[in-house]
């Protein structure tokens, strides 16, 4: 996995310009982002009471970070209901792909450096 892998789910030059260019930051923000991940995935279904929450919680994440397809699903599912909640997990799939590439590729970099 690496850099040319990510398929532009997040925004990083959003998110790099939002932490004023500090990489330390960037890197702390996209491993909450990832963390709080694994908490929010199995909030995000139909059945389960809190559904709701867990998705404005995401769309205000997604939006920090730069994850803007992933913050618009979150905002439909908002508005159309649990039925858009698929289209809520493709795009943190999505999201977590890219920060996965984006984070490994940083890692390399600073081996080399």
């Amino acid at each position: 996995m690496a850099k040319r892998d990510i398929t532009g789910a997040v925004d990083f030059p959003y998110l790099e310009a939002f932490a004023a260019g500090d990489a330390q930051v960037v890197e702390e923000v996209l491993g909450l982002f990832q963390e709080q991940a694994q908490m929010w995935s199995p909030m995000l279904k139909a059945g389960v009471d809190g559904w709701r929450d867990a998705v404005h919680t995401v769309k205000g994440a997604a939006r920090g970070v730069g994850a803007h397809a992933l913050g618009d699903a979150c905002e439909r599912a908002e508005t159309e209901g649990p039925q858009a909640l698929p289209a809520v997990h493709a795009a943190l799939d999505a999201a977590l792909f890219d920060i996965a590439a984006y984070r490994h590729e940083t890692m390399l970099r600073s081996l080399k450096g």
